[in-house]
């Protein structure tokens, strides 16, 4: 199964001509996720080779408008473009984030008039109270909006921290696990985990052959993880065919931080194949940096070393680094400077800086 991710906007605080803001797609086999929808983000996608109505999930770090001002244009920017009588039923689109962006939704739709023709579902993050200082957490007065729901929503689910895992399960299907883990920032923020279920090993070909078991339905059955009774009465479980099963692979994606809460996220982020970590400032700025809640590229570089992730991704630069291919000799802030001081932390290992539409291939994991 393919899968890559695409930087639709790199830069903090706001669009400009050379960052959009926070955005990011994850997709596999053409479903599309997206991470974090900043003002502009419905544009970026018309840029990209990315189809806006291919997007089945969108996850919300935080409630800064650098993540999400772009949500209600894109939810109806994709609603013009959809059929306006779908011929079959549609699955909804299914939002998480902190608990608030409910009523951000039902608000902003509501108060614009905007009708879906697709169903939507918002599931809240409930945060707890050390994940941003005192007056960065809201009041239940301000999150909390009545029972009336927009045309278009389905009732979602309000989700609070599992205090055995320290962590927020999202999403569970067949070939894929989301979780959620707290961060430190101004507001609450969160980092999301997405796992691929491990892939059955490949069957022992001379071990069948010994049991003389032929190429056929058995085969598949035995992949699939059920146990094939011969003629003889011999039955054969899985694991006696069967190789040690691949492991799936692992993308983090943390929002705007400054530190993470609690253990989980390490735990979590452990030999990850990708992750993807802001460095909004470079380290001779690690104070202003950390006053604003925000991470250095040593910082990120850190947290990538003590997880011993694969590959380290920067981004949500401030707006004064331009990319690599507008930087001019004069400029005073280079993003090189970036990429150097993070490879500093990782001796050997290659540290990307994203820049608005890269695209990066997750290769599957073979077999040695």
């Amino acid at each position: 199964m393919s899968m890559d991710l695409t930087f639709l906007g790199t830069g903090s605080a706001y669009p400009s001509p050379h960052r959009g803001a926070s955005a990011l797609v994850l997709r596999a086999e053409g479903d599309c996720w997206l991470f974090d929808c900043g003002e502009g983000t419905q544009t970026q996608l018309m840029k990209s080779q990315i189809k806006a109505n291919r997007i089945t999930k969108v996850f919300i770090s935080h409630l800064h408008g650098d993540h999400l001002f772009g949500l209600p244009g894109l939810l109806c920017t994709v609603s013009l473009h959809s059929s306006a009588a779908p011929s079959k039923e549609l699955e909804p689109v299914e939002i998480f984030g902190p608990q608030g962006i409910r009523k951000f939704l039902r608000v902003s739709l509501g108060l614009s008039n905007s009708q879906l023709v697709f169903p939507y579902v918002v599931h809240e993050l409930v945060p707890t109270a050390d994940q941003c200082p005192s007056d960065g957490l809201l009041e239940a007065t301000e999150t909390t909006c009545d029972e009336r729901l927009h045309p278009q929503e389905g009732q979602g689910r309000t989700l609070h921290l599992d205090p055995a895992q320290d962590c927020y399960t999202l999403v569970e299907n067949q070939q894929f696990t989301v979780k959620g883990f707290r961060l430190f920032h101004r507001i609450p923020s969160f980092g999301f985990v997405v796992e691929e279920r491990e892939r059955p090993g490949k069957l022992k070909a001379h071990v069948l052959q010994e049991l003389g078991i032929k190429p056929g339905p058995a085969y598949g059955r035995l992949k699939n993880g059920q146990s094939v009774t011969l003629e003889n009465g011999v039955v054969v479980c899985p694991a006696d065919v069967l190789e040690e099963a691949l492991p799936g692979r692992k993308v983090c994606i943390l929002g705007d931080c400054c530190s993470l809460v609690g253990d989980a996220g390490h735990r979590m982020c452990h030999g990850a194949d990708v992750l993807v970590h802001e460095a909004t400032l470079d380290d001779s700025q690690k104070d202003k940096a950390l006053e604003h809640g925000h991470s250095t590229p040593s910082m990120a570089a850190q947290f990538a070393n003590a997880c011993q992730a694969k590959q380290l991704i920067l981004y949500h630069f401030s707006q004064r680094y331009k990319p690599l291919a507008l930087f001019k000799e004069h400029d005073d802030d280079d993003v090189m400077q970036l990429k150097k001081q993070a490879e500093d932390i990782l001796p050997g290992k290659d540290v990307i800086l994203a820049e608005d539409f890269l695209t990066i291939p997750i290769p599957i994991k073979r077999y040695n």
